[in-house]
């Protein structure tokens, strides 16, 4: 059972777009263990970050506040994550053991090269985003609009961002019914975190990525395929433009 984060009324884990099917018959607190193990072997955490607090992440994760707190005590107990006192909850390490991501284990797509792998994003995300724009529901948008309000009061922190960017995203990628192209748009979606995290802390560049999330959302909310798919490749090209820029030393 998960919850809502604002009530004490149950809700099935199978109702929860951003996990997926497989997991569905574990505790929930160890669920919410491997998401936050994932955003720290994918890079979005790292090493001595402070997490959100238990409010935000339930927001982010769409659980309620003891599943969250529950997953950090499993992580806390492993010395992956410190707790302290009157103190944010940090990354203490972060090798948290193999996590798959969506197919393939953590950081395994930053083998290949950038211009493959966004070839590869705009091949396959244009499918994904198209069939999601098809078959979204009241639901899985009422999720696009939490977490785009939680993405609005992260405007200048690109960590507690990007952790709701990531949650847009899967949330997106779930919505269609291909599982196998969804997970493996997730593993894409991962490529060099690391240097996502230095483009967000840029001036201005988390207000970007935020109207572009805007612009696919209302297509989706038209469920017009066509229009998500485009708007999803800019907001793509923007991610490889300023990836590729950071990997080759530009400013």
């Amino acid at each position: 059972m998960a919850y809502d984060g604002k009530s004490n009324e149950p809700t099935r884990l199978t109702e929860l777009p951003t996990f997926r099917e497989g997991i569905v018959k574990r505790p929930l607190t160890n669920v919410i263990s491997d998401k936050i193990a994932e955003l720290i072997a994918s890079g979005i955490l790292q090493v001595g970050d402070a997490l959100p607090s238990e409010r935000e992440l339930a927001v982010a994760l769409n659980v309620g506040r003891d599943a969250v707190r529950g997953g950090i005590q499993n992580l806390a107990a492993r010395g992956i994550l410190e707790i302290s006192q009157g103190a944010r909850t940090r990354v203490r390490r972060n090798d948290v053991g193999p996590v798959t991501i969506g197919v393939a284990t953590a950081r395994a797509v930053e083998a290949y090269d950038i211009e493959s792998v966004h070839a590869a994003r705009l091949l396959v995300e244009r499918e994904v985003v198209a069939d999601a724009a098809r078959h979204m529901d009241g639901r899985r948008l009422a999720l696009l609009d939490t977490l785009l309000n939680a993405q609005k009061k992260a405007i200048e922190d690109p960590v507690r961002f990007l952790i709701c960017d990531h949650e847009f995203h899967a949330a997106i990628y779930q919505a269609s019914p291909n599982r196998l192209l969804a997970d493996f748009s997730t593993d894409l979606y991962s490529y060099m975190m690391e240097y996502r995290r230095q483009v967000m802390a840029r001036p201005g560049a988390i207000a970007i990525s935020y109207s572009d999330h805007l612009a696919i959302t209302d297509a989706l909310r038209a469920h017009d395929p066509e229009a998500a798919a485009e708007a999803f490749a800019v907001h793509t090209g923007r991610i490889y433009t300023t990836t590729q820029g950071l990997m080759q030393g530009k400013n």
